[in-house]
């Protein structure tokens, strides 16, 4: 079996240092990442719609195509870049067409895919259970559950 090492130089005074560590290549934290990824559907879609800001993102888009300025009111807490950084990965994903016109100032609309319109139901199923857990802010979430289309 042939090892891999990780090679450090440190300068001090005149003389380098050379530190020599052994890698194990099946210790990497991304390694165990992509065999969680092939083995499980659910780390597959949370590798696609998980964190804090995607499902909420796909959300507003589920009434429709927005621009880029309209899912920045309707997400006001997101900075910008991270609302950029969300919207590329969607986009990459293949969860959202990004479309833009050739205009000053730049016309970008975002919709839902395909496979992104797939998501409603998971999406509808959060809300919901929302609605139904939410104690307090139940009213709240059923005043804001109005404003989006049924499944």
């Amino acid at each position: 079996m042939r090892q891999n090492y990780l090679r450090t130089y440190f300068c001090t005074s005149t003389y380098p240092i050379v530190c020599m560590t052994t890698i194990k290549a099946t210790s990497t934290i991304q390694e165990n990442k992509r065999q969680a990824f092939v083995a499980c559907p659910v780390t597959f879609v949370m590798e696609k719609i998980g964190g804090y800001w995607k499902p909420i993102i796909l959300f507003n888009l589920l009434g429709g195509t927005k621009r880029y300025s309209e899912l920045k009111r309707s997400v006001p807490t997101i900075t910008e870049k991270v609302l950029i950084q969300q919207l590329k990965q969607l986009e990459s994903d293949r969860l959202i067409i990004r479309k833009a016109k050739p205009t000053v100032p730049p016309h970008v609309t975002y919709e839902l895919s395909k496979s992104g319109k797939a998501l409603r139901p998971a999406l509808y199923a959060m809300a919901e259970w929302a609605v139904h857990n939410g104690g307090k802010l139940s009213k709240t979430f059923s005043r804001q559950m109005a404003d989006f289309p049924s499944e």
